[in-house]
């Protein structure tokens, strides 16, 4: 196994997780951002307000890209299985 070896598995393991963890990230920014607009707006500065549309936001998305993030890991894994059979 070389050092370019190493760094391909690296860098596709990263992407692999920006890309799994994006719909949750993604669904929690653009919820905050909207909550956080509506506050600057209505004036109300409830803190504990942005908590629960959050977690709603992030589970739905969770569960909408859930056959999205299994195989995108599925691929991950396959990729580095067959490195182990090929002997890198």
């Amino acid at each position: 196994m070389t050092q370019a070896d190493v760094l391909d598995l690296v860098q596709f393991a990263i992407w692999i997780t920006i890309l799994v963890s994006g719909p949750a990230v993604i669904a929690a920014m653009v919820v905050g951002l909207s909550i956080a607009l509506l506050q600057a707006l209505t004036q109300v500065q409830e803190i504990t307000l942005t908590f629960v549309p959050k977690i709603i936001a992030i589970f739905l998305a969770l569960a909408l890209a859930a056959p999205f993030m299994g195989s995108q890991t599925g691929r991950l894994t396959d990729v580095l299985y067959s490195r182990i059979a090929t002997g890198f």
